[in-house]
């Protein structure tokens, strides 16, 4: 407390404490910046050499000037696509969030992993913004099983971490194959009750795409794990 030295009473607070000033800081709050300030040319295309990932339509034609991934070849595997929205506890479309991927190649190898020399042609790392529909698309190869905790072996799988408007720290999720083998014995998804799992399956959707729509709030909030 600081005091006025004419009347000695308490001076009015002008420090960082004072309640006139409370609120939400830029420091409290994160984006809506994403769209146009990180995902790149390509960065939703791990396969291919597309614009996949960011937004030129928020772009005037003389400042899309992003980069585009260059890729050194084509990876093995099966091509996919995946799509999907990302919702709040309403249900609404979150129009300003961004989405980033992890995977294995098709053999179930990472770079720098212990698993042996990955594909040369494949980064496994992939970013996208919500586009102008609501929704983040990417096309990838279908990634192999990897070893787990305790000489397990994982499902075939996809890390994704998701960013928005007020989300401090990054959430983080997987993004797992319907019908695909390995559910049973996947140690992360069985630690997931077992009626919360199919928030985390992605199925194909009428164009043969794999559908996985995030849920950050609400009866079917997706379940993300602690990092």
């Amino acid at each position: 407390m600081t005091i006025d030295l004419e009347t000695r009473a308490p001076a009015p607070r002008q420090d960082n404490q004072d309640p006139a000033i409370f609120g939400q800081t830029p420091s409290q709050t994160v984006g809506p910046f994403f769209h146009y300030g990180l995902p790149w040319k390509g960065g939703a295309d791990l396969v291919g050499t597309s614009d996949m990932g960011a937004r030129p339509d928020l772009f005037g034609p003389d400042h899309y000037v992003l980069a585009r991934s260059s890729r050194s070849g084509t990876p093995a595997g099966e091509v996919i696509e995946i799509v999907g929205d990302v919702r709040d506890a309403n249900g609404d479309v979150i129009l300003d969030a961004m989405i980033e991927i992890w995977q294995a190649d098709a053999a179930g190898r990472y770079p720098g992993g212990p698993e042996g020399e990955p594909d040369p042609h494949f980064v496994g790392f992939g970013r996208a913004s919500i586009d102008a529909d609501g929704l983040y698309r990417f096309r990838t190869v279908r990634p192999g099983r990897v070893p787990g905790p305790g000489n397990t072996l994982q499902a075939s799988h996809i890390a994704v971490s998701v960013f928005g408007r007020g989300v401090l720290k990054r959430l983080a999720t997987r993004l797992y194959f319907d019908g695909d083998e390995g559910h049973d014995e996947d140690p992360v998804l069985q630690a997931v009750p077992a009626a919360r799992r199919e928030t985390l399956i992605a199925a194909r959707d009428a164009e043969g795409r794999w559908r996985f729509d995030i849920a950050l709030g609400g009866d079917r909030e997706t379940v993300f794990f602690d990092l």
